[in-house]
């Protein structure tokens, strides 16, 4: 599926200021890619310098810190403890912002690819007592519908090749290597661990394979 680049503009926060950047793919849907200390790649210069068998811009700013984020409604806008979402999204927004140098790929892909009313769905089924992944497998859904493939045409944008990325997910790191872009390092990312999530961590450690520490709920005890 191909991604096309439609606009961007300035987008301060509470955070500081970002470069916001839209993209689209050819079913319409939305992406969002946040950006500081980055400018646009210019085909023309990186052309002119492949031809003098050089990299272009390659030295100009580190390599950046990259958060791959995909849409929650319920806790990036609504502030819910059923997940670590919103936290991890503020948290990261921080972390580039005081390293000025990074980019938010935010993924429009709710309830890990599922959808906003699946994903409530899913909610209705976890209160009567099943985990995350359960309750997705008893929608009909696999455990993890998303996919990353927009990442590598957002980031070409601003002619990103190489990433210190911040995840606790092995599969994103493993998905940008094999796709042409260079993990340098992983950034882990705990917070917003509570004693209604610790569960839901704890699922995406041992049933998903998120690399996380073993004591989620002593972390929630020490987050009140």
């Amino acid at each position: 599926m191909s991604y096309q680049f439609i606009t961007s503009a300035t987008l301060p926060t509470r955070h500081g200021e970002f470069d916001i950047h839209m993209f689209e793919n050819e079913d319409g849907k939305e992406h969002v890619m946040l950006t500081v200390g980055l400018s646009v790649a210019d085909p023309i210069l990186e052309a002119d310098a492949a031809l003098n068998g050089q990299q272009h811009n390659k030295s100009a700013h580190p390599i950046p810190l990259v958060r791959i984020h995909s849409e929650c409604l319920t806790g990036d806008a609504f502030s819910s403890l059923k997940c670590d979402c919103g936290p991890q999204l503020n948290a990261a927004m921080q972390a580039i912002q005081e390293d000025g140098c990074g980019a938010i790929l935010y993924l429009r892909q709710e309830g890990r690819g599922i959808g906003l009313t699946n994903k409530i769905r899913a909610y209705a089924l976890q209160d009567q007592g099943h985990d995350t992944l359960d309750a997705n497998l008893m929608l009909g859904f696999p455990a993890d519908a998303r996919t990353y493939d927009m990442c590598s045409a957002m980031l070409a944008h601003v002619g990103v090749t190489e990433v210190r990325l911040i995840t606790n997910n092995p599969d994103k790191v493993a998905y940008l290597n094999e796709h042409g872009i260079h993990v340098a390092e992983r950034v882990p990312l705990l917070v917003g661990v509570n004693d209604i999530n610790a569960g839901y961590m704890a699922t995406k450690r041992d049933r998903m394979g998120h690399l996380l520490d073993k004591d989620i709920h002593t972390k929630a005890h020490h987050n009140k």
